[in-house]
């Protein structure tokens, strides 16, 4: 299965694919376009810990009922898409215009939850979390709740003011 997998998801990384030509129904598509954004956020930061990855595999595994090793190879092609990607429009815009508000609020709470995977938070992963926000048209206030619960979730106190 792995190998027709990875056929399907080495056709989205056409420039067509990333650019958006597939539609909503694309469900490869979009686990591509999730994953994507996940890494832009582990890779925010100056080294990639182990919770990181472990975080977006979780995360992959949540939202797409993934198994293990089909999370493990979508992270794999993540990383390859976003190493080659010019700007996060092409994943966001996407994401955007299928899902509706609580999908994207619950895809930027597990976004927050790989930015605080290795117990700390650095200026560059918030500005990245920032950016995939904005772009998803998330309103300031929820983004602000999300980032709480999943500060919370990763066991962490509360943020000095």
């Amino acid at each position: 299965m792995l190998k027709t997998l990875k056929d399907l998801f080495d056709s989205l990384l056409s420039p067509e694919a990333v650019a958006g030509v597939q539609g909503c129904g694309d469900d490869h598509a979009m686990q591509l376009a999730t994953a994507v954004l996940l890494v832009e956020v582990m890779r925010a930061d100056a080294s990639i810990s182990d919770a990181e990855r472990s975080a977006v595999r979780h995360a992959l595994v949540e939202k797409f009922a993934l198994a293990p090793d089909e999370a493990d190879r979508l992270t794999e092609l993540a990383e390859v898409a976003a190493r080659e990607a010019v700007d996060l429009f092409a994943f966001t815009s996407r994401v955007d215009a299928c899902w509706d508000m609580p999908r994207k609020l619950r895809m930027i709470e597990l976004m927050w939850g790989v930015a605080y995977a290795d117990g700390r938070l650095s200026d560059h992963e918030r500005h990245v979390m920032w950016r995939i926000a904005d772009l998803l048209h998330i309103p300031h206030g929820a983004y602000v709740h999300a980032r709480l619960r999943a500060r919370e979730a990763a066991g962490l106190g509360p943020e000095a003011s």
